[in-house]
């Protein structure tokens, strides 16, 4: 049990790593529309993936293990699109400052959900992955 805990902190430590940079933007007076659109789209990139993932259980329950690899595959190469849009036009829309901190912050927030990701799928039984 202590373990699926410390698996599941792992993996969420991006949404810690994203409410911890809210404080780090006002102090340094960086720009907050590069924040608040990279939280915005990274929480709405975060509910896709738990849906999809609830649907990939589901079609490998059914023995449907193409499609589950094609639901995971379409929703992590859409949350790198999305993301990098966003963060595209915010900075051509905006300042150039407000693009490059908001692909700084997406940047780590890939990152450190990438690994969290490996980390906690290490840390997780063989019968309870995905």
């Amino acid at each position: 049990m202590g373990g699926s805990r410390l698996a599941f902190a792992v993996r969420y430590f991006d949404v810690v790593l994203l409410v911890a940079a809210l404080p780090v933007f006002l102090a340094a007076g960086l720009p907050m529309l590069a924040y608040a659109v990279v939280a915005v789209i990274w929480a709405v990139s975060l509910l896709v993936e738990a849906w999809t993932e609830r649907h990939v259980r589901r079609e490998l329950a059914a023995g449907n293990r193409r499609d589950a690899m094609g639901w995971t595959a379409a929703t992590a190469l859409g949350r790198v699109w999305t993301v990098a849009l966003a963060v595209l036009i915010v900075g051509l829309l905006d300042e150039r400052e407000t693009g490059l901190a908001a692909a700084v912050l997406a940047a780590i927030l890939f990152t450190v959900h990438l690994a969290g990701r490996l980390l906690a799928r290490a840390m997780t039984p063989p019968g309870e992955r995905l």
